[in-house]
């Protein structure tokens, strides 16, 4: 309603100076209709069409919010530009206004440009798409809506001790992609080569553990892995990439307490937390069945306790 009476107002005056100037001829008359007729058409445009037809169709708050201040600025420099077309009546002095403003305007709105750009790179290059798990700006997340602007991630690990969901939603802006790192889990497989680690006594035997762990890695791991191999023949079509190994690794390190195993193999993006749980169980439940592999772990022995002389008060 404010908005509609603004209009009309701004469409009499317009009409009252068309009409003095109609009645009595003079410069200063004309520019006035006309400065008022340029302040009525782009109020119309930017405020009745623009945001409320347009802004109106925004979900997001933030990106409607962004708009909405974009296009009040906007607003601002067209009814500049229109005062200095009608007033300034010499060439050279309006090329240097148009300059000043266009770099007052670049810097303005530089994060909303740079946003834009982002946002028009992430729909023509396919960086992420929604629905994938990405890294970008140290944020891990699940993309859950890409806007033209901003994108939303429901967010994952942060206290939670896993690649599982926190609940938050973090909101990205897109201009982050034109300089930053975008680390994506699933653009083009839905794998990852996970690694658990299990310290074992010097001992133990180390190569009946390292069987044990193998057979069941391998098991569980099975299906994963003939996914992954087909997986990667096709990304071999697309990027240059040698071959890699999907079956189940083991690598030992010796330290000063005992042996550690990196176990290497295969899972699904989204199933990278099951599949640890599933796999310390199966291993911890066959380990315990030997007698000759022990998991270590770090101990202390006391060996003895110092002597210990109580005395009452008021004695010596």
């Amino acid at each position: 309603m404010k908005k509609v009476v603004s209009l009309i107002t701004l469409v009499i005056i317009t009409g009252a100076f068309w009409f003095a100037q109609f009645q009595y001829p003079n410069a200063y008359l004309e520019k006035g209709f006309y400065t008022f007729l340029a302040v009525t058409i782009l109020y119309f445009v930017f405020k009745s069409v623009i945001e409320e037809i347009v802004v109106r169709n925004i979900k997001e708050a933030k990106a409607r919010y962004s708009f909405r201040k974009t296009v009040s600025i906007l607003y601002i420099v067209g009814i500049v530009l229109a005062l200095i077309r009608i007033w300034v009546e010499h060439t050279q002095t309006l090329l240097v206004s148009y300059g000043l403003i266009a770099a007052g305007i670049a810097i303005a709105l530089q994060d909303f440009f740079k946003n834009f750009a982002g946002g028009i790179i992430i729909f023509v290059t396919g960086i992420y798409r929604v629905g994938d798990r990405i890294e970008l700006n140290a944020k891990i997340g699940d993309v859950i809506d890409i806007g033209i602007l901003y994108t939303t991630l429901l967010e994952l690990r942060e206290w939670v001790a896993g690649d599982q969901a926190t609940g938050r939603l973090t909101v990205m802006p897109n201009g982050v992609v034109l300089a930053g790192i975008v680390n994506n889990y699933t653009k083009d497989n839905n794998f990852i080569w996970d690694e658990l680690e299990l310290p074992i006594t010097y001992d133990s035997d180390w190569q009946e553990a390292a069987t044990t762990i193998r057979r069941i890695i391998t098991a569980e791991t099975k299906t994963m892995a003939d996914e992954a191999e087909k997986e990667i023949l096709k990304l071999g079509e697309k990027y240059y990439l040698t071959v890699r190994a999907v079956e189940p690794e083991i690598y030992l390190t010796l330290t000063d307490n005992w042996i550690t195993f990196h176990i290497r193999y295969i899972t699904d993006v989204r199933k990278r937390r099951v599949i640890r749980n599933t796999l310390g169980q199966l291993i911890l439940e066959e380990l315990r069945k030997s007698e000759t592999v022990k998991i270590a772990s770090a101990t202390v022995d006391i060996v003895g306790f110092p002597e210990l002389r109580l005395q009452q008060a008021g004695k010596k």
